[in-house]
């Protein structure tokens, strides 16, 4: 919904071609609340909103590469179709998420002979970018396979880790490489953004960040509202912060400076892209803690954390 929101706004509003609108909103769809994430552990948010805005967050960003990888493989084609679209998907999809599923069978089969920690590691370092690379080779989705391994390792590996000790090591040892990757991320978008010329673009950056968030707002209160008498029914107050912390970052990046040169606007695709980052991350990032205090997830500076 919001891929298709932003798409026909960036096309109508404005002028650019549809596979480059279409493109756009594949890649700008991807949630990146690094940010957020981190705000609510330092804060020690350890509601419900917490694991909705990570799960969120995983599923998405699968959903939004496959999406972005299928629309340019129909770009590519001579005539797409909607029959080959769905088939292309259908195709992605599945050979991704088999092969994170058979790398996880082979690694499990190999750490129950093993109780070092440092192998353990190894063999879950071996899951993340070998389901990636054997998913990539045969032109499945790599990222639904790392999702995948991600899923099944956290689920079915650490549970059978003979040792406490173990599973500790291997959650502190991914812990901190991801904050090694987030930081690396983070430095790297302060320098492309300290780089890029807003100006040239200015107009279409508003109208970006606007349909962004358009779009945000119409997938996150509709699908609420389908539970809305369930069980499941999100709260009002953690509706507006999965809708303001939807952040863009590292994925939509990336997708955006692997376009091909043969796209349409491509060098405006990619600053418009920045732009949208740039303000996903020091507005709605920055003022995330505020939001919280507001809505009561978290107490005043100097008076604890509310129960």
């Amino acid at each position: 919904m919001s891929a298709a929101v932003t798409a026909v706004g960036m096309r109508y509003a404005a002028g650019w071609e549809w596979i480059s609108a279409l493109l756009f909103g594949a890649l700008i769809a991807a949630t990146d609340p690094v940010s957020v994430v981190a705000t609510f552990k330092e804060a020690g948010v350890h509601s419900r909103i917490s694991l909705l805005v990570e799960t969120e967050s995983l599923l998405n960003d699968g959903t939004a590469a496959v999406a972005f990888a299928v629309v340019l493989t129909a770009a590519v084609g001579r005539s797409p179709t909607v029959s080959g679209i769905a088939g292309t998907l259908a195709f992605t999809v599945a050979g991704g998420i088999l092969c994170g599923a058979l790398v996880v069978g082979v690694i499990l089969l190999l750490a129950r002979r093993t109780g070092d920690n440092l192998i353990e590691m190894t063999l879950s370092t071996v899951v993340a970018y070998g389901s990636f690379l054997i998913a990539e080779h045969f032109h499945f989705s790599g990222v639904l396979a790392t999702l995948t391994a991600g899923i099944l390792v956290g689920n079915l590996g650490l549970r059978q880790a003979r040792a406490a000790r173990i599973r500790e090591a291997i959650a502190a040892y991914w812990e901190y490489l991801g904050f090694l990757a987030n930081s690396f991320v983070f430095i790297g978008i302060g320098v492309q953004v300290s780089l890029q010329n807003f100006k040239s673009v200015l107009l279409p950056a508003i109208m970006a960040i606007l349909l962004v968030l358009l779009g945000r707002a119409c997938a996150v209160y509709p699908c609420c509202a389908l539970f809305g008498r369930s069980e499941l029914r999100v709260q009002g107050k953690h509706q507006f912060v999965l809708f303001w912390g939807g952040l863009r970052g590292a994925l939509a990046l990336a997708l955006a400076v692997g376009l091909p040169d043969w796209v349409p606007n491509r060098e405006t695709i990619i600053s418009v892209t920045f732009a949208v980052v740039a303000f996903s991350i020091f507005v709605q990032g920055l003022s995330m803690t505020p939001l919280l205090r507001h809505i009561g997830e978290i107490a005043p500076p100097n008076k604890g954390l509310s129960s």
